[in-house]
């Protein structure tokens, strides 16, 4: 192997090209329309456009990266973590083609990635399986509720819906399946008993082509928000040494029961009583994987790559030795005060924080566009002991700058801050539980912002060295009006009835946009929309006023009502895919359809006109 092409993108892509470069391969980039000038793209060493935005037309599109390798002279492939990492049809093309692929075998690819047949195969090798059955309402009788519908060919939460009562069963099933219709073009499902205040713990598993196969440990995923992972460690504050030795001896006996070789995580779910059950096998290199290395030392991406060409494993399960403890936070581009909302948008300030990994394919004037996860960056934090890698990520997180669009990152350091995250740390329901108040604007901070434009605008400036009475500068948000003085230094703010003395040595970092100020502090970042120019803000369109808006950017991908029909409350008028979820639109009382303005795969922009509705008479 001389030049391996990374069939993914972002931060993903970035990661394996740091691994690959240092081993002295070429690394080859494939981008989307969308990606033409991101950074993964620059850094690569070649690069091959592969189709339009939509993930379907390039990073799903096989035929297009195959013929990316070809023009660009690599001969390997590595699939990241994401797309196409667990497609048997893609594996078999890359090694049709006289590839190198990174990754197991296609017949384990498609073994492990039907979850139906995973489980069989898992019951087979003497793992503890959760109690299920086929995707019907028999079976769900069967199975008893509360019980989950998963995906058969699904992964990282899509497809997935909790169900409580055999009322919400059909609604629910054909959300899941519609989901996974179009993230994986398989819509076949299966249900689950829900196990309900159980920890997910997964086992790092690899394996070499030459029969050593050895486990590295565990990783407690428990925080999650709709099924998908936000906070990963090592190791699981709820496995003690004996634990750790019987579930990673239930993870090495179901992959040698498939002739495993490569990187691969087992999946299962931990109930209070410390019984596992297994719940998937990942034939890939998962997103949390740095946490593991941070405790072991170990490039896993590395051993990957040495798999794939043939090497003998070096170290065996003896010598694997764990340090200190690792903690991530995802970094998403999504609103946690309204239920996790994907944003997309324009990156005004980008800054990562000392101190800690931060893997991330972010910079400053760079776009977040909606077709893609709505994960952006990771931070890991590593220490001899869980409070201080805690407490490290904590201080990390309120250190990142990224302004411009709204993120999850004062929730994660939120959560990482709990007293019982801290104490015990979480149950798979953890988020349902914990109480969140996005901060709002404080009158200092509205000054501040304020008074960073204009400075900007060279108004305190002007002032020094004036012998005229300050004169007062008015500055106009849309959240309030401010006006400030500047006298030979001294900056002062009213706004709100209130005098602020403004010290302008406050450490806050601001980035200045022709219509807003975006402005971090304390840990928090805000935006402040800039309306000293600008009429009267139109106001925003809702179904309360008769028209259902779209929340987001993102694609239409159903539409279910027609002009004339009459929506009861509750019922998805139209579902948008968005950041890889798809996202129903309802109204909370009985409304009619007046007229419907998209149609299935328009895209759509934050306050478009879906429909526009009418009181039943």
């Amino acid at each position: 192997m001389k030049s391996l092409l990374i069939a993914n993108r972002g931060e993903i892509a970035r990661r394996i090209m740091r691994t690959a470069r240092r081993m002295g391969l070429r690394t080859v980039a494939v981008y989307s329309d969308a990606d033409r000038g991101a950074l993964h793209v620059r850094e690569a060493d070649a690069a091959g456009r592969i189709g339009g935005a939509a993930p379907r037309e390039s990073y799903l599109n096989i035929p297009a990266i195959i013929d990316a390798a070809k023009r660009t002279g690599a001969d390997a492939v590595h699939p990241g973590y994401g797309f196409l990492a667990e497609n048997a049809e893609f594996a078999e093309a890359v090694i049709a083609t006289g590839l190198l692929w990174i990754g197991p075998s296609p017949t384990v690819i498609r073994q492990m990635g039907d979850k139906a047949e995973a489980k069989r195969i898992a019951a087979v090798a003497g793992v503890p399986i959760v109690p299920g059955g086929d995707a019907t309402p028999e079976a769900a009788k069967s199975v008893g509720y509360p019980l989950m519908i998963k995906a058969v060919a699904g992964g990282g939460g899509r497809g997935m819906r909790l169900v409580r009562a055999e009322s919400e069963l059909q609604a629910a099933l054909d959300a899941a399946r519609s989901e996974a219709e179009h993230a994986f073009g398989d819509g076949r499902l299966l249900l689950e008993r829900a196990l309900e205040n159980a920890r997910h713990i997964e086992v790092q598993i690899f394996a070499d082509q030459h029969g050593n196969l050895i486990h590295l440990g565990e990783r407690d995923c428990s925080v999650q928000r709709r099924h998908q992972k936000l906070i990963e460690e090592s190791p699981s504050p709820a496995v003690d040494a004996a634990l750790r030795e019987r579930m990673g001896a239930a993870a090495v006996a179901l992959a040698r029961t498939v002739n495993y070789a490569g990187a691969g995580t087992v999946e299962f779910l931990l109930d209070a009583d410390g019984n596992f059950y297994f719940m998937e096998m990942n034939t890939r290199l998962q997103v949390e994987h740095p946490v593991t290395e941070a405790i072991t030392g170990i490039d896993l991406v590395e051993w990957q790559l040495r798999v794939a060409m043939g090497e003998t494993f070096t170290r065996q399960q003896s010598d694997i030795r764990f340090h200190g403890h690792a903690i991530e936070a995802r970094l998403c581009a999504e609103d946690p005060a309204r239920d996790f909302l994907p944003q997309a948008g324009r990156i005004a300030l980008w800054r990562r924080a000392d101190g800690v990994r931060t893997d991330h394919a972010l910079e400053t004037g760079a776009d977040i566009p909606s077709h893609y996860d709505s994960m952006i960056a990771k931070v890991i934090a590593h220490a001899p002991t869980r409070d201080a890698a805690r407490s490290q990520l904590a201080n990390a997180l309120d250190s990142t700058v990224l302004l411009g669009l709204r993120t999850n990152k004062a929730f994660l350091a939120a959560v990482l801050r709990d007293r019982g995250f801290a104490t015990w740390g979480a149950t798979t329901d953890f988020l349902t539980r914990f109480a969140f108040a996005q901060a709002a604007p404080d009158a200092r901070a509205l000054g501040a912002a304020a008074m960073q434009l204009a400075r900007r605008a060279g108004y305190g400036e002007w002032n020094s060295w004036s012998n005229n009475p300050a004169r007062a500068m008015p500055v106009r948000f849309s959240e309030d009006d401010v006006s400030l003085t500047c006298a030979r230094g001294a900056w002062q703010a009213k706004l709100r009835g209130e005098e602020i003395a403004l010290d302008p040595d406050d450490r806050v970092v601001c980035a200045i946009e022709p219509d807003a100020v975006h402005l971090a502090r304390g840990g928090e970042s805000f935006r402040f929309e800039i309306a000293t120019h600008a009429p009267p803000a139109r106001r925003a369109l809702a179904a309360s006023d008769g028209r259902l808006v779209a929340p987001m950017n993102g694609r239409v991908v159903a539409v279910n009502a027609k002009p004339g029909d009459i929506m009861k409350p509750g019922t998805a008028l139209v579902v948008l895919e968005a950041m890889k979820m798809e996202h129903a639109l309802s109204v909370p009382a009985p409304v009619r359809a007046k007229a419907v303005y998209v149609a299935v795969g328009a895209q759509v922009s934050p306050g478009q006109l879906l429909v526009e509705l009418e009181p039943v008479s």
